[in-house]
Formats: C-alpha cells, structure tokens, sequence
C-alpha cells in the first residue's frame, strides 16, 4: 500500500480509538491504559440473562430490548476495562412451546441482540415456571470464560417461583453449588410482588453469592429518550457502514451474519435503542462489536495485512473490481469518515448523558431504578476480582 496513504489511515483510526472515546472511556480511563488495553489480551466480563419469557413478562421483555445496549455500556466502565460478552437463556415451562432457549455467550452483542428481539412473552399463567432447567442451561451450556481475570455473572428475571416438584429436574441447591465451584454469581430480580417468589429467589441469591431485589413487574428502569437518539442513531448506521471484510468464504459468511443481524436491529429497534449501541460501538469497549472479525479497514490501519497479502478472492466483493490505487484510497476514506462518525458520536453522546442526568435528577435521581440497582450489584461483584467502577449507570 501507498506509504503516505497507510500513514494517514493509521493516523486517522489511531486518533479515532485515542482521542473520540464516548463518555464511558473518558470517564474511566486514561490514553495510556486506554493504549495498553487495546493492544493486549482484556479481562473479561461474562453476563448470562436467565429471563422468564412466559405471559406476565412481557414490561420486562420490552425493558430488555431497550436497555441491553446501556447494560453492556455500564458493564464496559470499568477500569481496567473488560472485553464484555453476554448471553441469554429464555425460559417457561414445560407445555409452553418451548421450556428453555440459549443464545451462548458472544462479544458478537448485535447478533444477541437481533435474537432477544425475537423473545415474546407468552404462555405460563400457571404459577411455577421451569426456572431449575433455566439455571442448568446458565451454569452448565455457556461458553464461560476462562480469563485469569472474569467477572462472571448470572441474572435470574422472573415473577414466578421454580417447579420443585418436577422429579428429573435438577433442582437450583445441586446448580448454584456447581456455579460457586466455577466462580460464577448469581443474582436474582423479583419482578413484581408474588409472595411464593420471594423466598426461593432470596434462598438462589444467597447460594449464589449474589444479591436478591425486586423491580415493578414492568422492570422499572429509566426509559427516557432525548433529542439526540436519531442523530446518534443515524450516525451509528452510518458508522455500520465503513466496515468491509475479507477472508475465506466461510469467514465472510460469518460476518455477512453479523451484517444481516444489524440491519434486523437497524430496522426493527428504537431511536433510543439504536443511540445507546452507537454510543457503545463508538467506544473501545464496543470495538470488537462494531468490527467483528477480518475486517479491512482496521486490519491494514494496523498492521496485521497489507492489501498486496490478500489474494484477490479473498477481498471484500465491494473493491475487486477497482484498480489497486483506487482501492489504497476507498479504505483511507473509509479510515476518515469512521474516524469522524466517532468524534461525532462521542461530542452528541456527552450531549445526551447531561440531558439525562438532568432528567434523572428532576425525577428524585431514581435509586430504587432497575439501572441503578444493576450498577450497584456490578460494581460490588466486579470488585471481587479486581474490576473498579467509579461513575454511575449509563442510561
């Protein structure tokens, strides 16, 4: 690749991953650590959502959709900074059209996110639920790091009590033991107030060495939008935009999955939804979700190819037909525009975070909140293992 070329690229993404960080990184982390957490192998954090799926769920279902992206920011903040994977086990009963629904663990969050857009809530209406089997498939079926450095966590959601009466289940005493055997906590949300829920859900957090709270049956977390989602929101599709990947067939198909996952969300989630990942896919932490894997932009800013290692086939379909200079500069354009998208994002992002802190404050600072209440559970678990949060919850 042309030299002045491959400096202005390498320019242009190094200042975007430096200089254009969201709130989060800036908050929480100086350009020296932000540089050394890049470059090397993270810490990690595994969240696993056991979430009961059955009629009554359905506020919180809808809660889920919308505050994944928040979630995964919060969780992100940490100092030193983690790479951030979840999961999610869908659950009802049996009789139900399905008892349990596994989406492993991935740091590939837009495919999760385009599957817990498929959960509905229907269903159930018959008291106990099939919370043991949900439970098993958490500590037994997911893909859980094996960092020296893991932060690795189990949300229970439900309203209803497990069956403990179904003979071949294993039952939550026999899962949490195992659970505490691998380090992983396990925190129980009570959604709304059935009284049969109460005690199992305290007896799973306490085995589990978590916390055990209770959210309104709709999840009670802050839901406000602001006058800078869309903009975000247009500027996160357009940031989608600039990624183009190489590779195998195989390897292309795996990202053209990744692609197809973000125009379902693009499509189908809402303004704010849409601003929060922009905000998250903007940041250090959000990178490998943004990026994916074999993607051409950033491996040659880099270093990891140059364009004259790749066979012709293995080149995004977008560039084949131009000549080998005109493909030197797309990617510098793409370099360019990626890196002002960023600073966009991030000058909007702290726009929005003082609106809602503003509104938060004008609502009584809302501390019995479903956000506030995960923020306060992650950064006393997180700090088991070394992880620091020092700001609130991002909304």
């Amino acid at each position: 690749m042309n030299k002045k070329l491959l400096g202005i690229a390498l320019f242009t993404l190094t200042l975007g991953a430096i200089v254009y960080l969201p709130t989060l990184d800036a908050k929480n982390m100086n350009t020296e650590s932000s540089i050394t957490f890049v470059q090397n192998e993270r810490p990690v954090v595994d969240v696993v959502f056991v979430l009961d799926t059955t009629g009554s769920m359905s506020g919180l279902i809808q809660t889920a959709k919308e505050k994944i992206w928040s979630i995964a920011t919060t969780m992100a903040s940490a100092q030193p900074m983690p790479n951030i994977r979840i999961g999610l086990v869908a659950y009802r009963d049996r009789g139900d059209a399905y008892v349990t629904r596994t989406v492993d663990l991935s740091n590939d969050l837009d495919s999760v996110y385009a599957t817990l857009m498929d959960f509905q809530a229907d269903g159930g209406g018959d008291g106990p639920e099939s919370v043991n089997a949900a439970l098993y498939d958490a500590v037994h079926n997911m893909s859980w790091s094996q960092a020296d450095q893991a932060y690795q966590v189990i949300f229970l959601i439900g309203d209803a009590p497990p069956h403990m009466d179904y003979q071949d289940d294993v039952k939550y005493p026999a899962i949490l033991a195992s659970a505490a055997e691998r380090g992983i906590v396990v925190n129980t949300i009570q959604c709304g107030n059935m009284p049969t829920t109460v005690t199992p859900w305290t007896q799973i957090a306490s085995l589990g060495q978590g916390n055990f709270f209770q959210v309104e049956q709709s999840g009670g977390a802050v839901a406000y939008s602001t006058p800078f989602d869309d903009e975000i929101a247009d500027l996160s599709a357009s940031l989608d935009e600039t990624r183009l990947y190489y590779g195998s067939t195989e390897e292309k198909d795996k990202m053209a999955a990744k692609v197809a996952a973000t125009e379902k969300l693009e499509s189908s989630a809402s303004p704010a939804s849409r601003a929060r990942r922009g905000v998250f896919n903007a940041s250090i932490a959000g990178k490998t979700n943004l990026l994916g894997e074999n993607e051409l932009v950033d491996a040659i800013a880099s270093g990891t190819v140059t364009l004259a290692e790749i066979d012709s086939e293995a080149l995004p379909e977008s560039i084949k037909p131009m000549a080998p200079a005109e493909q030197e500069a797309y990617i510098v354009g793409l370099a360019e525009k990626r890196s002002e998208l960023q600073r966009q994002i991030h000058a909007l992002s702290a726009d929005r975070d003082g609106y809602l802190s503003k509104k938060v404050k004008e609502d009584g600072g809302r501390k019995d909140s479903l956000d506030q209440k995960l923020y306060d559970t992650v950064k006393e678990q997180g700090g088991r293992v070394g992880f620091e949060y020092e700001d609130g919850p991002a909304y």
